[in-house]
């Protein structure tokens, strides 16, 4: 596939997704532009942002030279381990064969994956990416960060709705939420529904 054949693709599969617009808004680890081809590929980003070995993702990369069929993948994910993995959401329908689509990305010493359904949609998790994504914008203050963190550093852990009291300087949830996605503080995603009695632990950095 030549360079022009291959940035055509890309750019009519990104002008395609620039149109639509899905919820939520905000993300914490997409370098670049957030394009989604569809809700389910909305819905594997807010996987991601809250996958901790995820460091970093993409939307729509560079295409594949798939058997002369170009392949644009929803996502390019960068892990802990400094891994590259391509990534299609379950609902994609893809041209050629998973296999054909699997070696190129071995090529260029990468893996590809075509997710299935229950790996975003089984479980409570994407609800709670979700309700913590609201507030993918909001920057905690330090006081109010120095405290939390110090509270759990004596307790060990604590319950969620323990941890509000900690917030003075901005509002708690939105506070509580941004120490969630970027680290600091890590809470059971997969069990129950975000509650009151979520249990809060420090990230050990």
């Amino acid at each position: 596939m030549g360079i022009a054949k291959q940035a055509a693709t890309l750019r009519a599969a990104r002008n395609s997704a620039s149109i639509r617009s899905y919820h939520p808004a905000g993300t914490v680890k997409c370098e670049g532009v957030g394009l989604f081809r569809s809700q389910a590929a909305r819905d594997v980003g807010c996987i991601l942002d809250v996958n901790p070995s995820v460091t970093a993702w993409r939307c729509m990369p560079t295409p594949f030279d798939a058997g002369g069929v170009p392949h644009v993948p929803d996502f390019q994910v960068f892990d802990e381990d400094g891994a590259t993995l391509y990534v299609d959401a379950p609902d994609r329908v893809v041209s050629v064969e998973i296999a054909v689509i699997a070696s190129e990305a071995r090529r260029i010493d990468a893996r590809y994956k075509l997710l299935d359904r229950a790996e975003i949609y089984d479980g409570f998790r994407l609800r709670n990416a979700k309700d913590l994504l609201r507030y993918a914008a909001h920057v905690t203050p330090l006081g109010d960060r120095l405290r939390l963190l110090a509270a759990l550093d004596e307790h060990g852990s604590l319950p969620l709705a323990e941890c509000l009291k900690a917030f003075q300087e901005t509002k708690p949830v939105p506070g509580i939420a941004s120490l969630i996605l970027h680290g600091y503080v890590e809470v059971d995603l997969d069990d129950a529904p975000l509650g009151p009695e979520t249990a809060v632990r420090r990230i050990p950095r």
